[in-house]
């Protein structure tokens, strides 16, 4: 079975459409948005849509995703504790 980590970068790379990066690229530690790997808004939303869809997690709260989205590392800890899925 796939490592959570791996497969959140697996989706992350297919429902952003992230082309030019690789799994490999992604560290878990890494910060996502701002000088990480540059995610706005809008990949945002769609991550929150990803949480929703693939392990049955509902965000209320917008500025909860923001803590949750701070890495590979922190959304793997918040879905292996959260998940429906």
């Amino acid at each position: 079975m796939m490592d959570l980590r791996e497969e959140l970068k697996a989706k992350i790379i297919e429902v952003l459409n992230l082309e030019d990066v690789s799994a490999e690229e992604i560290a878990n530690d890494a910060p996502l948005f701002g000088g990480g790997m540059g995610l706005d808004s809008i990949d945002a939303l769609e991550l929150i849509v990803l949480l929703d869809k693939q392990y049955g997690i509902k965000l209320a709260d917008p500025k909860k995703g923001k803590e949750i989205f701070e890495s590979i590392d922190t959304m793997a800890s918040y879905i292996e504790q959260h998940r429906t899925k």
